[in-house]
């Protein structure tokens, strides 16, 4: 019987270089062909002081394969009863305010800590009033440019709101494939301000796909939308009048002037004493926080100098409650927050325990205006009464 001895092979420098770059090619691919979708769980923030009191849950989903746009999402599990209670997708206005927002400064678990930077990490408390309490909550960053989401192609930014819409169904329907349990729950959609147009638009899309089916099913009871803008001036401002009077904006005297000459419509005035009497209003309006009416009124940084249709569009829109402060914020305004969370979200080690995918985003923005967006939705008023007439719930809510 013979003995064979093998011997190890010693490689050369030149042939170790050439395996480490082999391994290196093979990860590289194997991370292109890893599902996109790919979640991670996180139990602890920067920040936050201990563990996370709830089930937060972060990942991307590819929604278009040409491009490869990738939505990132923020997922928090209801506190109550996950099996059963409702799942919401809620979106934040803007368009490309991040999905973020909705967490830490609308109905989400999070809040910042209203403290003077001084240089360490913002610190986040837990928001006992969250929704999270009895719904599940998907907060995400669309269009795609927002927050952290991102694309593999620049062309893949230049989007609008309908092709927005439709890859937000696309997201929902990888997602509950990926998340089966949570497809019996009642679910609904959310926003506020801009998202306010689109979400009716994203439920009749899901509508119909169910219908026809083109989708797996989808348990749409209804929609959520704060300070919604529909697209319509008169439905969207018309309002802002009345509701001035009844915060206390506007006197009884000027109300009844302005019911006397403008035969109830206060966006174009068809008379001369309507006209005066508007300006007057929008004057007195201008003089306080249109986001927030009870806070002082903050400089706030607009992304380019608007006309006066502008600031008429803006009343109830993400840019005009949701700028960004100025360069040196004061603390006794609300969007000190605002500068709080991009100092946080910008945090390396933000980044790593958030499991952002490194090289994919340069500086976070909360509210991002650099890329083109389409507004080709001319209103939504056609797809709500649609839904309505379908038995869709809907809640329409002022958020200040």
């Amino acid at each position: 019987m013979t003995t064979k001895l093998v011997r190890a092979r010693t490689l050369t420098a030149g042939q170790y270089h050439l395996l480490t770059l082999l391994l290196h090619l093979a990860a590289a691919i194997l991370l292109v062909l890893l599902p996109s979708s790919a979640s991670a769980v996180v139990t602890h923030l920067p920040g936050f002081d201990g563990p996370l009191p709830f089930y937060l849950e972060t990942g991307y989903v590819d929604v278009e394969e040409e491009t490869g746009p990738e939505l990132f999402y923020y997922f928090v599990e209801s506190e109550r009863s996950p099996g059963t209670d409702p799942l919401i997708l809620w979106l934040t206005g803007g368009p490309r305010c991040s999905g973020f927002s909705g967490m830490v400064f609308e109905v989400g678990p999070l809040k910042f800590v209203l403290a003077p930077y001084d240089g360490n990490l913002p610190q986040l408390v837990y928001n006992p009033y969250s929704w999270s309490k009895i719904a599940s909550i998907i907060f995400l960053d669309s269009p795609v440019g927002s927050g952290f989401s991102y694309a593999r192609d620049p062309k893949a930014y230049d989007v609008g709101e309908i092709s927005s819409s439709l890859q937000v169904v696309t997201f929902l329907n990888k997602w509950f494939s990926d998340h089966p349990s949570y497809v019996s729950n009642p679910f609904y959609l959310g926003g506020s301000s801009h998202a306010g147009k689109v979400i009716p638009v994203i439920a009749h899309y899901i509508s119909e796909g169910n219908e026809q089916g083109k989708q797996q099913e989808i348990n749409l009871k209804g929609y959520i939308v704060g300070n919604p803008i529909t697209g319509s001036d008169f439905v969207d401002f018309n309002s802002r009048v009345p509701y001035a009077h009844g915060v206390g904006i506007i006197s009884d005297q000027l109300y009844e002037v302005a019911i006397k000459n403008c035969n109830g419509d206060y966006v174009i005035p068809t008379n001369g004493l309507c006209d005066e009497v508007l300006n007057t209003i929008n004057n007195l309006i201008s003089e306080v926080n249109q986001g927030y009416i009870l806070d002082d009124k903050c400089v706030i940084l607009a992304p380019k100098p608007v006309s006066d249709d502008g600031v008429r569009g803006m009343f109830l829109s993400e840019e005009g409650i949701q700028l960004e402060p100025s360069p040196d914020p004061t603390i006794n305004c609300f969007s000190y927050c605002y500068y709080l969370s991009n100092i946080w979200a910008n945090d390396n080690r933000t980044r790593d325990a958030l499991r952002i995918k490194q090289g994919t985003i340069g500086e976070w923005v909360r509210c991002i205006k650099r890329f083109p967006y389409t507004f080709d939705i001319p209103n939504s008023i056609e797809y709500i009464l649609n839904l309505t007439t379908k038995g869709y719930r809907a809640l329409v809510m002022r958020e200040t």
